[in-house]
């Protein structure tokens, strides 16, 4: 949240231009950057609109709660009002989308989407935009969670008639998503005033929502099952629902017209790439079109087959890797969804594959040709290994050579990091995968950050927070040689040995030895805990608190960071990977290591030098903020 004050303070604030110099100093202390100006401009001429109305609605001692950032990721609503309930006395409060927008076209195909003429392509409809906001936040803010009834949302198109938003209005059903125009200026306050008192402040709801506690974020893995078989159970927002419309929208029109289309899904860690994946996964399973996920991830893979597909075998069968299509036929499939494509490699073929299908031809033109719509979820900056080539650019090569339109969905807000951009910034520049040099970590109210002294101290610190109930795992650098796989009842090698402390890597197999998970399921469960995760086998997963130990592959030297590849052990860095890919491929590493957490991250460096380094940029030891980690 950038600001909170009473709808009198807030008008007040926007006549005198304070309120917009306040806004833009503390979206810059939040974010780490200054906000673009089509987002001072959207502040400067909405916001004064909502002030005079809620004012002019006798509203002034309700509280307004600007750019509210929901929990667990980095998407914010543009306002929630606070008050209480006219009616009922109890606390009550609205949800406010505010557009500028004067015009607006529903999409002919799916209302949920909608045409501004601004963008070049669809967005989603206001309506659908603050019912879902609504809804996310009943789902994980403790306050309301027992209370859905309680929230409420509106979305206000105050520079719009009703001639200029025609059509939008169709997928109004509830409270959560109404649309008000500035022609309807005098319903819009009749409606308001039919939510919030105009005899009681809002400032102790408002205390109390804030003070709600985060619902922890359903897990991934655990609630695949239910996701794919019987209902969805996450909540798209924004940019995440249009790319699942789109993706739905084109099998529809593909069965229709006998037409392939190709949709790529680009985002970073955490933009909920996955949760599209088996959204659309199970909807398509749903309405019995046929359909499968793939990845090149044999840890992602197993573990959706584990459990989404504990109690039907044909559940598991919909689980594929990227390989597994080297002899389907052509558009068997009405989607493939591609899941983690940037670990898509240059053929199928391995020293397993029999000789007649050796063929030669591309991966990617298997999957292009297996589906009437391929979907490609990718993230670009998350290639570790030799040989990975998913990029958009090669996705869109390989539609262009049959001439298949190519349609490609940005995901911008992400869920991983406690939903913190900053923190996922202050990574990518801390390991130059962005210009500009490594920051000074800003401690948010999202995501911690602490630096260890020593392995033990945080095994010691992971250990306590188990204690409390939360989940954690420990991953390292691949800089420590991997031991053949123990035979059962033999104790785990101690691969991972830095002065006294010695740990065990992960499991490499498909059984479970000594009590320690097979490999695909070290993240996911508990018992992972105790061995060391390498970066195959936390890649694409999530946990509370992540232990990431930075091994001698890579340093800080003189004022910048340097990758030594005789440190690393990893057997996919061949003598003709050049200097060039092994240094880009050891940062993407880290990075995929350092945005596994949940709640927060603790790293521990084994060079000197550069613990030290870490020490100046993440704000100091363990020790001296660990008692509000």
């Amino acid at each position: 949240m950038l600001f909170r004050a009473s709808a009198e303070t807030v008008a007040v604030m926007a006549l005198d231009g304070s309120l917009f110099l306040h806004l833009t100093d503390q979206f810059a202390h939040m974010h780490g950057y200054r906000p673009g100006h089509s987002e001072v401009r959207s502040w400067e001429r909405s916001i004064p609109v909502l002030a005079a109305a809620l004012n002019d609605a006798g509203l002034g001692e309700v509280e307004v709660m600007l750019e509210y950032a929901l929990p667990l990721n980095s998407k914010r609503a543009d306002v929630v009002l606070a008050g209480v309930h006219p009616v009922t006395g109890e606390p009550s409060y609205v949800v406010v989308e505010l557009k500028q927008w004067s015009q607006v076209l529903p999409d002919e195909d799916d209302p949920t989407l909608c045409h501004v003429e601004r963008y070049g392509h669809p967005v989603l409809n206001p309506i659908e935009q603050v019912h879902r906001y609504c809804d996310y936040l009943v789902n994980f803010n403790g306050a309301v969670a027992e209370h859905g009834h309680r929230v409420n949302g509106v979305a206000f198109l105050h520079n719009a008639t009703e001639f200029g938003v025609a059509g939008l209005r169709e997928i109004e059903r509830d409270g959560r998503g109404l649309l008000f125009t500035g022609q309807r200026r005098g319903e819009f306050l009749d409606h308001l005033r039919s939510r919030l008192s105009d005899r009681h402040p809002g400032a102790r709801a408002a205390d109390e929502l804030l003070a709600g506690a985060t619902v922890p974020s359903k897990q991934l893995m655990s609630v695949a099952a239910e996701e794919v078989r019987e209902r969805r159970q996450f909540v798209l927002l924004d940019e995440q629902q249009v790319a699942y419309r789109m993706v739905l929208n084109a099998v529809e029109k593909a069965k229709r017209a006998d037409r392939k289309e190709v949709v790529v899904v680009t985002g970073g860690p955490g933009t909920g790439k996955s949760v599209i994946a088996l959204q659309l996964l199970g909807e398509l399973y749903r309405r019995g079109m046929p359909a499968l996920h793939a990845t090149g991830s044999q840890s992602f893979t197993k573990t959706m087959r584990k459990v989404a597909g504990t109690r039907k075998r044909e559940v598991q069968d919909l689980f594929k890797y990227f390989n597994s299509f080297m002899t389907a036929e052509k558009n068997s499939l009405d989607a493939l969804i591609c899941d983690e494509a940037h670990r898509i490699r240059e053929t199928s073929a391995n020293r397993y594959t029999c000789a007649e299908h050796r063929t030669g031809r591309a991966q990617i033109d298997e999957l292009i040709d297996v589906a009437h719509v391929p979907v490609f979820l990718l993230d670009e900056h998350q290639v570790v290994r030799p040989g990975e080539m998913g990029t958009v650019a090669d996705i869109k090569a390989a539609a262009a050579k049959r001439d298949i339109p190519c349609h490609v969905v940005p995901l911008d807000s992400q869920f991983r990091c406690g939903g913190s951009d900053a923190y996922l910034r202050w990574v990518v520049r801390l390991l130059g995968l962005e210009p500009g040099g490594p920051v000074v970590w800003e401690p948010d109210d999202r995501m911690q950050l602490l630096v260890a002294d020593s392995p033990q101290e945080m095994e010691a610190f992971l250990e306590a927070r188990r204690a409390r109930g939360y989940g954690a795992r420990m991953s390292a650098g691949y800089c420590w040689r991997w031991s053949p796989e123990p035979k059962p009842g033999a104790p785990l090698p101690l691969d991972v040995v830095i002065g006294d402390w010695a740990r065990p890597w992960n499991l490499r197999g498909e059984r479970s030895v000594s009590g320690a998970p097979p490999a695909a399921l070290w993240a996911t469960d508990a018992a992972g805990f105790g061995q060391v995760g390498c970066v195959y086998t936390a890649q694409g997963f999530e946990y509370d608190w992540s232990g990431v130990i930075i091994g001698p592959d890579l340093l800080w030297r003189d004022g910048r960071w340097i990758t030594d590849r005789s440190a690393s052990k990893d057997p996919v860095f061949k003598k003709a990977t050049s200097d060039a890919d092994v240094d880009r491929l050891i940062r993407n590493t880290y990075k995929v290591l350092m945005t596994r957490g949940m709640i927060g991250t603790i790293v521990y460096s084994t060079d000197p030098e550069t613990r030290q380094r870490l020490r100046e940029l993440a704000g100091g030891r363990l020790e001296q903020r660990a008692s509000t980690a």
